[in-house]
């Protein structure tokens, strides 16, 4: 039984994550380890596995990214652990000035609006690139939604550095 199995979804990259939310609160009730403490050993062992998996499932179809890799690993596609490199010279010298931009954010007169700035820009990197990857996995093109899958990460880390040194800022 896949993730989306498990939660009675549709399987595909849409979902209604209301949806993902009620499913996930009735299945861990269901299947909570406290309902099993008179049981057997065999019994509270199984709940609790069968915890853990519902956890598992839910936190990957909660992240789109996580989806995302989820569908494609379903259809062949495996990215967990892989060293494929991006080829992609007009991605990677954006994301080397992107990176750029953000080594020198401090440098700037007012930090915080090139860090706005600079968030603006990564949301919309991102939302064009989630867009190709709908497309591409609507379409079952699965090794173009994979690559742009790898970019999409490469951006993730981007926003994640940005926070951190807005946190670093703030304090």
């Amino acid at each position: 039984m896949n993730y989306f199995e498990l939660f009675a979804l549709p399987q595909g990259f849409e979902l209604d994550s209301a949806t993902l939310a009620t499913r996930y609160r009735e299945l861990q009730r269901a299947v909570h380890p406290d309902n099993f403490a008179a049981g057997s050993d065999r019994d509270r062992l199984m709940a609790v596995q069968k915890t853990a998996e519902i956890n598992d499932a839910f936190q990957t179809l909660k992240s789109p990214l996580g989806r995302a890799e989820y569908l494609l690993r379903l259809n062949g596609v495996e990215l967990r652990g892989e060293t494929t490199t991006i080829k992609d010279p007009m991605f990677l010298m954006q994301q080397m000035e992107l990176r750029e931009a953000l080594a020198d954010l401090a440098d700037h007169d007012d930090p915080f609006d090139a860090a706005l700035a600079l968030e603006q820009e990564f949301a919309a990197i991102k939302k064009a690139m989630m867009t190709n990857l709908i497309s591409q996995l609507d379409n079952k093109l699965w090794l173009d939604a994979a690559d742009n899958v790898r970019k999409l990460k490469f951006v993730d880390k981007l926003e994640q550095e940005l926070a951190l040194l807005e946190e670093q800022w703030q304090l």
